[in-house]
């Protein structure tokens, strides 16, 4: 029996026939045998989060939510943003407002033509939305020029709102549909494709094609169908037997990817460690993490090779930086700042006056479970006295900040600019007390950063405050872990960091 591998339990946080399952087909109802399509049935990780674009989550709901929206902008592999609705934009010399055009042959599917108007009402709408704010912190407010044209004014410079927006905070939305609010149920956006009455929530979703949507060459796919199954056995199983031709997979199913003729995308998606949600030694609990030389000690005392190795089965980046391997602001020279070594963390827990260790609690749920041990151990070596606190996974994200260090499984971003913002400056879930103020250098670098001159001016300051907040042993990152994505030898995935699961611009029919 195949086993899902961790990282497919992590991404709950955050698997006989070959490929010739999924390729072309035939569907008489559009048109007899003559008349060819291209299947595409995914196996998604998780159900959509919600319809309504305000109230959903990045992660997973990619697929979903790309079917029946567009986007202003989306983005590339590289977090770079591209054209959708917007056909092109322009940044005003002191980067307060951006001028976009915007297409004008886009109708909803309730029969509600697309505008600028239409394009405020819907931003306007994700501005105030739950989640989807987060692209919008600075918007001053948005405005109509033209029939064509909408200005974005912003109340100071934003190197990220273009960047939120092609991750997925700019789908655009029928007005009716959100003075009705009912989007949560009833979606109605001007995408390649409708939800059909055939979809079983939570079960199996349909999704009826759109006759001569404005960019129907990228979007082939009839029938198109999402399953979400978080079970990496049953999704391999879905494989094998032709019900998918793509999945969120694993390592097992990229052994066995080979003998099926599979493609394997992988991207790196989360750093995986130890999270100072305490750095600053604020709580009794806490104090002894606002000695950097404990923070210190706890990057010395984990291998992280040894645990992409053990624990990932090898898949993943060993590194200790939260910026992703490979992208602007990531330092290579900087993997060696903490190589491991039991008797460096021994020594500097006795400089610091913990020669005998320290007493700690810790939450713990079950897909972090395979670390537990490897905690145990080490802390043990060091005369740590950790108590885990079981809790579920569901809640571990609302208990887990209450604690002064937590096993932290956290998505990276690839705009460094973003990584900024949510890994270090900026209050989070995971990190609710940045605590800069009692890091004053530190605080001047992050001003630095995001007053550079994007590019490589932008880029020097961010690997400079990179190698700040690592010297000063801001977390405990043991590794970078991927998304992997399985398919017929018909599809290829392009994964992008800061998506679980990519949306349907992101998966190519290749024939």
């Amino acid at each position: 029996m195949k086993k899902a591998t961790i990282a497919a339990v992590l991404t709950a946080s955050a698997l006989v026939l070959t490929a010739c399952s999924g390729g072309t087909s035939t569907n008489p109802e559009s048109g007899g045998d003559d008349a060819a399509t291209t299947k595409l049935s995914i196996g998604n990780f998780l159900d959509v989060t919600s319809w309504d674009p305000a109230l959903a989550d990045i992660g997973f709901d990619g697929p979903y939510l790309s079917a029946i929206y567009d986007p202003l902008l989306t983005i590339d592999g590289d977090g770079q943003p591209q054209p959708a609705l917007a056909t092109d934009w322009e940044v005003s010399e002191d980067f307060k407002t951006i001028t976009m055009n915007l297409r004008t042959d886009t109708t909803f599917s309730n029969g509600e033509a697309f505008d600028s108007a239409v394009a405020v009402k819907s931003l306007d709408y994700l501005k105030a939305g739950v989640r989807s704010q987060e692209a919008f912190q600075k918007v001053e407010s948005f405005e109509a020029v033209d029939a064509d044209t909408i200005a974005i004014h912003l109340t100071q410079r934003d190197d990220t709102i273009l960047y939120f927006m092609g991750l997925g905070r700019s789908y655009m939305m029928a007005p009716e549909a959100i003075d009705a609010g009912s989007l949560a149920e009833t979606p109605v956006g001007s995408g390649p494709y409708t939800l059909s009455d055939s979809s079983v929530a939570g079960a199996e979703y349909h999704f009826d094609k759109v006759a001569d949507h404005w960019a129907a060459e990228q979007f082939p796919f009839d029938p198109l169908t999402v399953t979400p199954l978080s079970d990496g056995t049953a999704m391999l199983n879905g494989m094998e037997g032709g019900q998918f031709n793509l999945i969120y997979g694993d390592k097992t199913g990229m052994d066995m990817a080979p003998q099926y003729d599979w493609n394997v995308s992988s991207g790196l998606s989360m750093w995986v460690g130890l999270q100072f949600s305490d750095r600053v030694g604020a709580t009794e609990m806490g104090k002894p993490l606002g000695d950097v030389r404990v923070r210190q000690a706890l990057n010395y005392a984990f291998n992280g090779q040894e645990m992409v190795d053990t624990i990932g089965q090898g898949v993943g980046v060993a590194t200790n930086q939260v910026f992703p391997a490979g992208t602007p602001g990531y330092v290579e020279s900087l993997n060696g700042t903490y190589k491991p070594s039991m008797d460096k963390a021994k020594a500097l827990l006795a400089e610091a006056g913990y020669a005998d260790g320290f007493d700690i609690t810790m939450p713990m749920a079950p897909p972090f479970q395979p670390w537990q041990a490897i905690i145990e151990q080490n802390f043990g070596e060091l005369g740590i006295g950790v108590t885990f606190k079981e809790t579920d996974f569901m809640q571990y994200m609302s208990v887990a900040p209450e604690y002064p260090m937590f096993v932290a499984v956290i998505a990276m971003d690839g705009n460094p600019v973003a990584t900024v913002e949510r890994q270090i400056a900026k209050p989070q879930w995971y990190n609710p007390n940045p605590g800069l103020e009692s890091f004053p250098e530190i605080q001047a670098q992050v001003d630095t950063v995001f007053s550079a001159e994007p590019g490589d001016a932008q880029t020097a300051e961010i690997e400079e405050l990179n190698a700040m907040v690592t010297e000063q042993a801001f977390f405990s990152v043991w590794s970078q872990s991927t998304n992997t994505y399985i398919s017929t030898s018909e599809f290829t995935v392009t994964p992008v960091i800061g998506m679980m699961f990519p949306t349907l611009r992101q998966i190519e029919f290749t024939g």
